[in-house]
């Protein structure tokens, strides 16, 4: 009855007209950037984040939300149409998603995506609002310590789970928390890694980093991809949207493994939509009769990972909403949008505003039918924006990022450093350096300091506190097992091969 409640209130904030308005244009807008490859939902939620200063809270929130998962719909488009993901989670789709559409099956494999990926969204929406109360009251036994200790876990799992090297996700990692440093100690009153800049004195913007990094540094490498490599884009007709009665009979077992693994997976840190949809295909392989057909346009390679992603994006949302911890990096852009309105990400959220908690999960539902009434009779649509060339997009995309970055503090100063992290992002995409760990750990690293300096005053500067309370003693030795199993030479090369593959 309780839960029923919440969602009366939920629904009550999701269904006004301003707030239903914002979600579709959201979810609009997510499926626009997830069918064309390069922009992607960090970089668009980036640039927005300074559109959102005039926007009311929940409004914000359900309008970012909706780009983020909506990009997990518009992604599998590109894929299946012309084998480019328009988002890392749709790279499996491409798969058998492609195969399908050169067997002249594309609107079968659209149709089956759409409808996963619905199912998934709104099942993986009921789990959250389900686990949403209890975990809020188990978070609320949360002192200094077992914070500090959860972060820490979180950072190690974001390590283990990244794509590419450990050691270069390790670095990526510390030297996001050495960028959260930045400015002035808050303690001690002193400047740290200022360089005697005054414009240093507040800290690095998280506007600032997270569009220089996401924004320009994917713009200078995909106009650096184009360039070596045109994009050419055949538009095929589509054909049936609606599967056959045998593409259900294949599809509804995938579609629900899919689904279970997609919204447990993306609690995790780091795991989010991309994990589960890679599992998902993995899965689906080994227990299909016929290995053979994988590749080749078999339905269920489409309907298992579209499911996965789309429950992974949104369980994501958990650790959000109830720790106040992103868990990928459009989770630390949201916290970052939070912030802006002046609201302390955490469990605190769900007493002192339940309208906005609620009405950002009720928001959800809505969101999902919105995505499966645009998807099906749109395709048409987004099958020609394909078409269009990655050079007309890019000034557009930049001057977005200039004015959004530029207003925040009416600063020239910020603009040069955008446009410095922008070259230090397409570094990193040429190091093959996953940026996301460096945003998490750049979100996550004053929160881990002010929670350790509060634990060793609450305890008079003894270390042991860490390991006396239970709690965060089990969380500590939870990261120390990530660590250890990840140092076993077999794990450590099953994931070498599971993320090459």
């Amino acid at each position: 009855m309780e839960l029923l409640e919440h969602l009366q209130v939920g629904f009550a904030s999701a269904l006004t007209w301003s707030n239903v308005l914002y979600c579709f244009a959201g979810v609009t807008l997510g499926t626009l950037v997830g069918v064309l490859p390069g922009i992607g939902p960090v970089a668009t939620i980036a640039m927005l984040l300074p559109i959102t200063y005039g926007l009311p809270p929940t409004a914000a929130l359900i309008m970012l939300a909706g780009i983020y998962y909506g990009a997990q719909y518009g992604g599998s488009t590109a894929a299946i149409l012309v084998n480019l993901p328009g988002e890392s989670s749709s790279l499996v789709t491409c798969i058998d998603g492609h195969a399908m559409a050169k067997n002249g099956r594309a609107g079968a494999a659209l149709g089956i995506a759409a409808i996963g990926s619905f199912f998934a969204g709104t099942v993986a929406t009921l789990v959250i609002a389900a686990a949403a109360a209890p975990l809020a009251e188990l978070a609320l036994k949360f002192g200094p310590a077992e914070y500090f200790s959860l972060m820490v876990l979180g950072l190690i799992a974001a390590v283990v789970l990244a794509q590419g090297d450990i050691l270069k996700a390790v670095a990526m990692t510390l030297l996001g928390l050495l960028l959260g440093l930045v400015g002035i100690d808050v303690n001690s009153g002193e400047e740290r890694f200022t360089f005697g800049m005054p414009q240093l004195a507040d800290g690095i913007s998280f506007v600032v980093i997270s569009m220089g990094i996401f924004g320009l540094g994917e713009i200078i490498y995909n106009l650096e991809r184009e360039r070596q490599k045109s994009r050419e884009v055949a538009i095929r007709g589509v054909g049936r949207v609606l599967p056959t009665r045998e593409d259900y009979a294949r599809s509804w077992k995938p579609v629900l493994r899919g689904t279970t693994l997609g919204t447990v997976l993306g609690v995790l840190p780091g795991g989010g939509a991309m994990l589960g949809s890679f599992t998902s295909y993995m899965v689906e392989k080994r227990l299909a009769r016929d290995r053979s057909r994988f590749g080749k346009g078999a339905i269920e390679g489409v309907a298992g990972p579209e499911s996965a992603n789309n429950a992974g994006a949104q369980t994501s949302f958990i650790p959000l909403l109830v720790m106040g911890l992103p868990s990928n990096a459009v989770m630390a852009l949201m916290i970052g949008a939070m912030m802006i309105h002046g609201i302390v990400p955490g469990p605190q959220v769900m007493g002192e505003r339940p309208e906005l908690f609620w009405g950002l999960i009720a928001s959800m539902w809505i969101g999902n039918a919105l995505l499966l009434l645009l998807n099906l009779p749109l395709i048409g649509v987004w099958v020609r924006l394909l078409a269009v060339p990655y050079r007309m997009l890019y000034p557009a995309i930049l001057l977005l990022c200039c004015i959004g970055v530029f207003s925040v503090n009416n600063s020239l100063f910020d603009v040069l450093l955008m446009v410095g992290f922008g070259f230090l992002g397409y570094l990193f995409i040429r190091l093959r350096c996953e940026p996301a760990p460096l945003l998490l750990g750049f979100v996550l690293g004053p929160m881990m300091e002010e929670n350790l300096r509060r634990a060793m005053l609450l305890s008079r500067g003894d270390a042991t506190v860490f390991f006396t309370r239970p709690l965060s003693l089990t969380l500590l030795l939870m990261a120390l097992a990530l660590v250890l199993v990840m140092v076993l030479p077999s794990i450590r090369a099953t994931r070498e091969v599971a993320f090459q593959d």
